[in-house]
């Protein structure tokens, strides 16, 4: 089913610089219609989100996407925030991160996490990626409606 708009709000934990050009120059080329906005960690993640549901004219992102390992507060914590968080409980998080450790697949289902994708090693297949996450988000769930009364 197609959502009412064509652009789709991701807000990227993500720590590493030449990670955030990468996924930047990725989205670029997979030609997916995105709003990206990155923070560099956790504790940034949960702020800006914050921020937004402090906001009355503001609305929450479509996905978040959640690097695992990060500083300060790293990507479980993050997550195990959100999930605790009842105004971000509803958001869809996505963990994509190099690891392929089944212990942080694991735990980041146990968290709460929608889904667990790892970064391809060739940017062709990150771009592959890309594309299927859009047309999964944007072309076949339905996602929460952001509406101001439903924030707390």
């Amino acid at each position: 089913m197609m959502k009412d708009h064509a652009t789709l709000s991701i807000l990227m934990a993500e720590d590493d610089a030449d990670d955030r050009i990468l996924l930047s120059d990725a989205f670029r080329d997979s030609g997916v219609d995105v709003a990206l906005e990155f923070v560099p960690d956790g504790v940034e993640l949960m702020a800006r989100l914050q921020r937004l549901l402090d906001d009355p004219h503001s609305k929450l992102p479509d996905l978040v996407l959640l690097d695992l390992n990060m500083p300060r507060m790293d990507g479980r914590e993050a997550l195990h925030a959100i999930r605790e968080h009842a105004g971000l409980k509803h958001l869809p998080v996505i963990v994509l991160t190099t690891s392929r450790a089944q212990l942080d697949i694991l735990a980041s289902y146990r968290l709460g996490a929608n889904s667990f994708v790892t970064k391809p090693n060739r940017f062709d297949d990150l771009i592959g990626v890309l594309r299927s996450l859009e047309r999964y988000w944007m072309d076949i769930v339905q996602l929460p409606s952001e509406s101001q009364e439903s924030k707390p």
